[in-house]
């Protein structure tokens, strides 16, 4: 091996963009483009009663106010369709423009029928191919809802999930694949289905004047390793945007990183144009942590960016006390609690690099990496905390008073460089 060969330089490996139809989901003045050249979306559910149109209206706003771009709610009976412009209007008084998409099984198409104001209060609709209906009424009644988002102009999702599939087109597909010399297993013909069922569905919306820019389809598993083989084919076949989510992804720690795992893949892929996290809540946990972890994940791929970053090390022997742990769930906390106002009285604070790190040992290093940082003294060292901003020290923290100190700083920084 030759000795004189000059080093290449290390590519940085960023998703690439599927090439794909852009869609617009609005309500009044405010558009939501999803696809095309659209950043990925973040969307969430609702789990309150929709005919709770008062309960509804406030998880959705703290749904909007966390970061969800567009809101699902479940509209599954006449009480409940009723309810959704009640809900609209009670967003419209507060000042929440996010669109809502409502969520629909089995009689979605009387609904949109007999209650045009929902039809109406409603930016996009979802529309799930294995219930709504069987046999003859199946292309019938998909048709009336499809009707009704091109006479309202809406925007449509249609969402085939494993847990309801078509069975009808599951067992043609297993019939057909018995007559196969080499027949796939199980598994393939569901995938199969799955994206046949989406795809198709999506033609036959075309066939009846939906334009195609006003589609979007999703095929939802439970699956991580199911989730990737599924939208890596679907990807190969339509130009639709496609919306991601690990359908049933559980709680906790379990859902979050089935779900980090599965939808990160796909997007550094170039996959997924909109994307949820099912995550079951834990008692007491606030609705809101699915729309957070969802961010998360496209924050840390370099997709979006959507609250200041806050480094902080995990601690170890060297650490002597909880404080910088403290101090950087104190910081984190305030950051993502301010940014609703901050959002539009700070524009650009989203890409601040905040660092709270527990010893010398790669304190000072990741403090002068961040816009703003401070290494507090491990075991042994000095009772002194240098704070470094953009990149050089600027001063050092003593006594009992050094995370209000440093708060201090922080909001003084943002005021400064943002305001």
């Amino acid at each position: 091996m030759s000795n004189n060969t000059q080093p290449q330089g290390i590519a940085l490996s960023l998703p690439q963009a599927r090439r794909s139809l852009q869609a617009r989901v609005s309500w009044g003045d405010h558009v939501v483009t999803v696809g095309g050249d659209a950043p990925v979306r973040v969307q969430s559910m609702t789990n309150t009663d929709t005919v709770d149109a008062i309960g509804t209206a406030i998880q959705i706003k703290e749904l909007a106010l966390a970061g969800s771009e567009l809101v699902r709610i479940t509209v599954n009976t006449p009480e409940a369709a009723a309810a959704v412009p009640y809900v609209r209007e009670q967003l419209d008084k507060m000042g929440i423009n996010v669109p809502l998409i409502g969520d629909f099984h089995y009689n979605g198409h009387r609904l949109l029928t007999e209650f045009p104001d929902c039809a109406q209060a409603l930016s996009k609709y979802r529309i799930n191919p294995g219930n709504v209906g069987k046999g003859d009424k199946h292309d019938k009644q998909f048709g009336q809802m499809i009707e009704a988002a091109m006479r309202y102009n809406k925007a449509v999702r249609i969402g085939v999930n494993w847990g309801s599939l078509d069975q009808e087109l599951l067992a043609k597909l297993m019939d057909e694949n018995a007559l196969r010399a080499n027949p796939f297993d199980a598994k393939q013909v569901m995938y199969e289905a799955l994206i046949t069922s989406a795809i198709d569905s999506a033609k036959l919306a075309q066939s009846m004047g939906m334009p195609p820019e006003q589609i979007l389809l999703s095929c939802k598993v439970s699956g991580v390793q199911d989730l990737i083989a599924v939208y890596r084919e679907l990807a190969q076949r339509c130009n639709y945007p496609l919306h991601l989510g690990l359908t049933e992804a559980g709680m906790g720690t379990k859902g979050t990183v089935a779900s980090a795992t599965a939808l990160s893949i796909l997007l550094q892929e170039g996959i997924g144009d909109t994307i949820r996290v099912s995550l079951t809540p834990q008692p007491g946990e606030a609705r809101t942590q699915e729309v957070v972890i969802a961010s998360e994940i496209l924050q840390a791929l370099g997709l979006r960016t959507f609250v200041p970053s806050v480094t902080a090390c995990p601690g170890c022997g060297r650490t002597t006390s909880t404080t910088f742990q403290e101090m950087a769930k104190s910081i984190d906390d305030f950051l993502r609690a301010q940014m609703p106002v901050w959002r539009s009285q700070y524009p650009g604070v989203e890409n601040l690099k905040v660092a709270v790190m527990g010893c010398i040992v790669n304190g000072p290093g990741e403090s002068k990496h961040a816009d703003i940082g401070i290494s507090l003294p491990g075991n042994g060292e000095a009772p002194a905390a240098p704070v470094f901003i953009d990149g050089e020290k600027a001063m050092t923290l003593r006594g009992d008073n050094i995370a209000q100190e440093f708060h201090q700083i922080v909001e003084n920084y943002i005021e400064k460089r943002f305001g």
